[in-house]
C-alpha cells in the first residue's frame, strides 16, 4: 500500500526541495559563468603574455639581465599578472624571464612532474606561493628550450572561494527560511483541512449541530460553509424522516385496527359478519393503496423516473382522470370546466406518472370544490402548463408552504401523500409545481416541452 503523507509534511517536503534544487542551480550556473570568465581573461593574459616573451627571446638570444616588464601592468578585470622563465630540456629552471625568483623555482619543479610530452595550455598550478595559470611553448632562441608564462590567479581563486562561500551560507539561509515559512504555510493548510475533516466525521457520527469556522482563506471558509448547510439540511432530512415514519405507523395504524377489531368482532360473535367484512375489505383497500402510494412516492424519490418515456398528449390524460373522478363528483353535485389547447399538447412522460400526477390534482379538487372544476392545459411561454383549480375555501395561509409535504394533511385531508406524490412526478420531469389561492384553491404544474 502506497504511504500516505501528511499536508503539512508534503508541502514542507515540496517548497524546502525546490528552494534547494533552485539555490543549487544557480550557484552552479553562477560558478560555470565567473570560472568560464576568469579562465577566458586568463587565457588571453596567457596569450599576450607569450607573445611578448617570444618577440623578446628573438631579439635576445640569452638572458636579460634587465628584462623590459613585459606584462606589468595586471589585467583590468581580473587583477592577475603575466611572467615568464626559461626551462632546459629536461625542465629545469635555465633563468627566470621575468617575474619572482622563487615561484619560477617552484614552477620549474612543478613542471618536472608532468608528462612533458606536449605542451601545456591554461593549466593551473598550487603552489606553496599561490595559485597560477600555466602555458608552454617553445623557445624560438634555442631548440629544446621552453618557454613557461604564468599568471598568478591566487587573488581571483580566492575571490572565486569566497563567492561560493557567500553563495553556501545564502543556500542555507534560504534553506532555513523556506524550512520555516513552509512550515508556517503548511500549518495554515493543514489545521483548517484538519478542522473540516473533524467537523465531517462528527456529521458521520450523526452530530449535525452547526460549528462556528472562521478560516482566513476564502476556499475553506466556503467550504465551512457549505458543510454547515449540508449539516442542516441533513438534520432537516432527519427530522422529515422521523416524521415520516411516525406518520406512517399512525396512518397505517388506523386501518390496521378497524382491520383487527372487526376481525375479533366476527371471531367472537359480536358483529354481523358481512357488514363486518365490508369494513375489512374497504380498510384492507385503503391499505392496500395507502401502500402503494408510499412504494410508488419512494420510486419517484430516485429523481429518475423509470421505465421508457413516451409522448402524450396531456389534454387525453386529464379527460381520462375526470372520468375516473366523475362518479365522486356527481354526488358532490360538482361540474368540470376545461380550457384546452385545440391542438395536442404532447409531453414526454411515462403514462402511469401522468396519470397520478393528474389523478391526485383532480382528487384534491373534488374534495374541496363546492360547485365547480376548472381545468386548465396549453402550451405556454415555450413549455407546458397544466392547472386545476377549486371554488372551494382555499388553502389555509399557514397550511400553503408545506401542502407538498409528504403526509401533511390540511382541513378534510386524507393520508397526506397525493400532493407529495404530484410534486416528486413534476420535479422528476424537470418540472416545477406551486399552489396559491384565487377564488379557491389552484394547483398549477409547469413543464419544459
Amino acid at each position: 500500500m502506497k504511504k500516505k503523507w501528511h499536508i503539512k509534511t508534503r508541502l514542507l517536503v515540496t517548497m524546502t526541495g525546490l528552494t534547494c534544487l533552485i539555490l543549487v542551480v544557480v550557484a552552479i550556473a553562477f560558478n560555470l559563468s565567473v570560472k568560464g570568465y576568469i579562465r577566458a581573461r586568463v587565457s588571453s593574459q596567457l596569450d599576450l603574455v607569450s607573445r611578448s616573451a617570444t618577440e623578446i627571446r628573438r631579439e635576445e638570444r640569452g638572458p636579460r639581465m634587465n628584462p623590459d616588464p613585459f606584462n606589468e601592468h595586471p589585467d583590468k578585470i581580473t587583477g592577475t599578472r603575466g611572467n615568464a622563465v626559461i626551462l632546459d630540456e629536461k625542465g629545469n629552471l635555465e633563468f627566470n624571464l621575468h617575474g619572482d625568483n622563487k615561484i619560477a623555482a617552484e614552477l620549474a619543479e612543478w613542471y618536472q612532474g608532468l608528462n612533458q610530452a606536449e605542451d601545456i595550455s591554461n593549466k593551473t598550478a598550487a603552489l606553496s606561493s599561490g595559485t597560477f595559470a600555466v602555458s608552454t611553448i617553445a623557445d624560438p632562441a634555442e631548440s629544446g628550450r621552453t618557454i613557461l608564462v604564468y599568471v598568478d590567479v591566487t587573488s581571483i581563486m580566492a575571490f572565486a572561494k569566497r563567492i561560493n562561500l557567500v553563495l553556501l551560507i545564502v543556500i542555507a539561509v534560504a534553506v532555513l527560511l523556506s524550512v520555516v515559512l513552509s512550515g508556517a504555510l503548511a500549518k495554515t493548510l493543514a489545521e483548517p483541512v484538519q478542522r473540516l475533516s473533524d467537523f465531517a466525521s462528527e456529521i458521520g457520527r450523526g452530530n449535525l449541530s452547526p460549528k462556528e469556522l472562521a478560516f482566513r482563506d476564502r476556499e475553506f471558509d466556503e467550504l465551512g460553509n457549505t458543510m454547515n448547510r449540508m449539516a442542516a439540511e441533513l438534520r432537516e432530512a432527519k427530522q422529515k424522516q422521523e416524521t415520516f415514519f411516525q406518520n406512517v405507523s399512525h396512518e397505517l395504524r388506523t386501518p390496521l385496527t378497524s382491520i383487527r377489531g372487526n376481525a375479533e368482532g366476527i371471531v367472537y360473535g359480536v358483529m354481523e359478519p358481512k357488514s363486518a367484512g365490508a369494513v375489512i375489505l374497504s380498510e384492507s383497500d385503503k391499505l392496500a393503496g395507502m401502500v402503494e402510494d408510499i412504494l410508488y412516492l419512494s420510486r419517484m424519490g430516485k429523481g429518475r423516473p423509470e421505465g421508457a418515456l413516451e409522448q402524450i398528449d396531456l389534454r387525453d390524460v386529464l379527460s381520462l382522470c375526470v372520468s375516473e373522478q366523475r362518479a365522486e363528483a356527481e354526488k358532490r353535485n360538482l361540474t368540470f370546466s376545461f380550457d384546452f389547447d385545440d391542438e395536442p399538447v404532447p409531453a414526454a412522460i411515462r403514462e402511469q406518472d401522468a396519470e397520478r400526477l393528474c389523478g391526485n390534482l383532480i382528487s384534491n379538487a373534488v374534495r374541496y370544490a363546492k360547485r365547480e372544476i376548472r381545468l386548465f392545459c396549453r402550451k405556454q411561454d415555450g413549455g407546458i402548463t397544466i392547472r386545476v383549480s377549486d371554488d372551494g375555501a382555499g388553502i389555509a395561509e399557514e397550511d400553503l408552504p408545506y401542502v407538498f409535504e409528504r403526509f401533511y394533511k390540511g382541513n378534510d385531508g386524507q393520508h397526506g401523500i397525493g400532493l407529495a406524490i404530484a410534486k416528486s412526478v413534476t420535479e422528476s420531469y424537470h418540472g416545477k409545481i406551486h399552489a396559491y389561492n384565487d377564488n379557491g384553491a389552484v394547483f398549477e404544474a409547469a413543464f419544459p416541452q
